[in-house]
């Protein structure tokens, strides 16, 4: 909903980010797909492709493909988008406990920040092992599994970047029972990042947790773009 101290414009735009933020990252997860089986989840753990075959693969494919088709990429690019989201939800929040929707969006934007610095590691992982000379295979596969083995720096960077989940899924939590939104939004919405922090890294639990995420977003984005909708 636009106030007098937010310009339509700008509650549109945080309006349409609550839709657009889920269906991006939704999108990640088609492109880390390979092949139809893997859409089935499956795997209730994760467990790492080995670092031969993904240097392998990596090798193999040599960059050919555009940096902009690389997901990582993608989400890195489109942090704005989640950032506008975690804004959006924020919006709808303050109307009904400002103190708790502003110490849960504090959660989602210091995530941003490390999820940013994630998304950035991965591509730059990805695309550097893409222009390995094949002759380097074995050195290049020694240095990718200690580049990626989660401990140290990068283990501290993406378990600060769940805080970009965790912060949206308490977002949506103050709006339980407060009838800004339709009732079952914000648990559907809670649920869907639920599932994406207790199956990180598996694409297609991710992926379910990220469709329930914008399917929750839909009545929220036209309530606060102005269009309530009711339970």
């Amino acid at each position: 909903m636009s106030t007098a101290r937010t310009p339509r414009l700008v509650t549109l735009s945080l309006a349409w980010a609550l839709v657009a933020a889920p269906a991006l990252l939704l999108a990640m997860g088609l492109l880390h797909l390979r092949h139809g089986a893997a859409v089935l989840p499956v795997e209730t753990s994760y467990v790492p492709r080995p670092a031969s075959a993904s240097v392998a693969a990596l090798i193999a494919g040599g960059n050919r493909s555009p940096l902009l088709h690389e997901p990582h990429m993608i989400g890195y690019l489109g942090l704005p988008l989640l950032t506008f989201a975690a804004l959006g939800l924020h919006a709808l929040g303050r109307q009904v406990r400002p103190v708790a929707s502003a110490a849960a969006l504090s959660v989602s934007l210091v995530g941003m920040v490390y999820l940013g610095g994630l998304f950035g590691a991965w591509t730059a992982f990805f695309r550097g092992f893409g222009d390995v000379d094949p002759r380097h295979a074995e050195g290049a596969t020694a240095a990718w599994a200690a580049l990626t083995a989660p401990r140290g720096a990068l283990l501290v960077t993406m378990s600060l970047a769940k805080l970009a989940i965790l912060g949206p899924a308490l977002q949506a939590l103050c709006l339980i029972g407060a009838r800004v939104v339709p009732a079952w939004a914000p648990l559907v919405a809670a649920a869907g990042y639920g599932i994406i922090l207790a199956f990180w890294d598996l694409d297609s639990w991710m992926m379910i947790g990220e469709a329930l995420v914008l399917a929750a977003m839909l009545p929220m984005r036209a309530r606060l773009a102005g269009r309530p909708e009711t339970a």
